[in-house]
């Protein structure tokens, strides 16, 4: 089971988690350096203390002296109670030992063989000595050295430790709850931006889509994502309009074809007819179904197109050749309004030569359509390095700047004032052209100023 935890609950723990790292770290840290200071502290008693042993040790010069040493030991420490001595005699035996206690011989001549001075804990009953062993060479001519050891009770030093440990894990418990609550109440006011916008997002709705984020009431770390967010709103206002404009569009462009063959079937129906009005209506009726027919193709393949469907078969195209043969298809329809059909240069490129036939007829088709009696019709191929061009270029008059942007449109038509009756066009040629140079890996513009239309056909190798 997957417990989605939120950002403010990971930000607080893993806050708490660190603080108390942290913590830990400095309390393990100040307790080693109490201990350490207690034990430095202790061998520098107990090292001031074998001094003097040291020197009373110096003091013996014969075997018969050293009952004399043990009561000097005895009474250079009296009144010490937290002290133990041990010496013993160069043959082992023991010369003074501090009465009631068990001493851990092995660990004395260990220590008191060692080259370093470090002390030694152990333990007697319930308490706990630490001590210091030092052999000292003996003032009795030809006598072995002799093993001192002076030991100091640190029960006292341990019953701190414990205290302090408890003090500073109440402390370091407490400072850890604390930082805590202070990361989360930080995390949240850091992420009250988020919420802001949470809420702010949750009010853009289809028809509030022109809402955008604000920029300026947030951190700098959250600019980015605002103005990403708003640009996805710009595109969604404008896919969504888009969208509805071609709802709209589409409705009106199905209305005119379904008007006329309902008036048509209904005017052929209201009274008996001969056969060849019967012909004449089911004509007209085939035309209507032929542009309606034309209009769903068109709209399946810019479908096609939109969703990455439509991929073209690629041989090599001489564009030249593709040009000539469309100017004998439309040399008729130019001759009879007087147009002149030129073109100029050549190149080749790859590709799928249907649908770039196509898109070339859309513009020489319309081209004819907005070209006055009397004028002219160029197509220049150029290639440059890794692009060729294939601008279509006509005479007449010039397309308003404010139709320009709007040209490859779905159903948008610079002619406001043209008729629907006609079965010539369905608005979608241009788009159509827009959508086989793009799957070509081009582009296509239009520029249109004294007189000269021109669109250009770009495509990238």
């Amino acid at each position: 089971m997957n417990t989605k935890w939120s950002i403010t609950t990971r930000l607080t723990l893993l806050f708490a988690l660190v603080s108390s790292g942290v913590l830990l770290a400095f309390s393990a840290f100040v307790i080693s350096a109490i201990e350490k200071h207690f034990v430095e502290q202790d061998k520098e008693a107990l090292q001031g203390k074998i001094v003097l042993i040291e020197s009373a040790v110096r003091r013996v010069s014969t075997p018969d002296e050293l009952p004399a040493l043990s009561q000097l030991l005895h009474d250079a420490f009296v009144g010490h109670n937290d002290l133990v001595v041990l010496a013993l005699t160069p043959d082992g035996n023991t010369l003074h030992a501090s009465t009631g206690f068990s001493f851990p011989i092995d660990k004395v001549r260990h220590a008191a063989t060692t080259q370093s001075v470090n002390t030694f804990d152990w333990n007697e009953g319930k308490q706990i000595f630490r001590g210091l062993a030092k052999t000292i060479p003996s003032s009795i001519p030809g006598a072995d050295p002799m093993v001192v050891m002076v030991a100091i009770d640190i029960d006292h030093h341990s019953t701190f430790m414990v205290r302090f440990g408890k003090t500073l894990s109440a402390l370091a418990t407490t400072a850890a709850l604390t930082c805590g609550l202070l990361g989360w109440f930080v995390v949240r006011r850091g992420l009250a931006p988020l919420r802001l916008l949470k809420e702010q997002a949750s009010n853009v709705t289809a028809s509030s889509l022109d809402t955008r984020l604000p920029e300026t009431s947030i951190p700098v770390e959250l600019t980015g994502l605002v103005q990403t967010l708003n640009q996805m709103l710009e595109r969604l206002q404008d896919a969504f309009n888009r969208l509805s404009n071609f709802s709209s569009d589409l409705a009106h462009e199905l209305r005119t074809p379904v008007t006329n063959l309902t008036t048509q079937t209904q005017v052929a129906l209201s009274q008996p007819r001969d056969a060849r009005a019967y012909r004449e209506t089911l004509a007209s009726n085939a035309e209507e179904f032929e542009r309606l027919s034309r209009m769903i193709s068109d709209m399946l393949f810019l479908a096609k197109a939109d969703h990455g469907l439509m991929l073209p078969s690629t041989e090599t195209i001489e564009l030249k050749q593709e040009v000539n043969e469309l100017f004998d298809f439309y040399d008729a329809l130019a001759d009879e309004r007087r147009v002149t059909l030129t073109v100029e240069g050549q190149g080749r490129i790859t590709g799928d030569r249907l649908m770039l036939r196509r898109a070339i007829s859309n513009l020489l088709s319309n081209a004819l359509r907005h070209t006055p009696t009397e004028g002219r019709i160029t197509i220049r191929i150029q290639s440059t390095g890794k692009r060729t061009h294939v601008t279509i270029e006509n005479t007449g008059q010039d397309i308003s700047p404010e139709d320009i942007p709007h040209l490859f449109d779905r159903f948008y038509r610079a002619d406001k004032a043209r008729t629907h009756t006609s079965s010539e066009g369905t608005g979608l040629g241009l788009a159509i052209t827009k959508a086989i140079v793009s799957a070509h890996r081009g582009n296509v513009s239009v520029s249109s100023r004294a007189g000269l239309t021109r669109f250009d056909l770009v495509f990238n190798e």
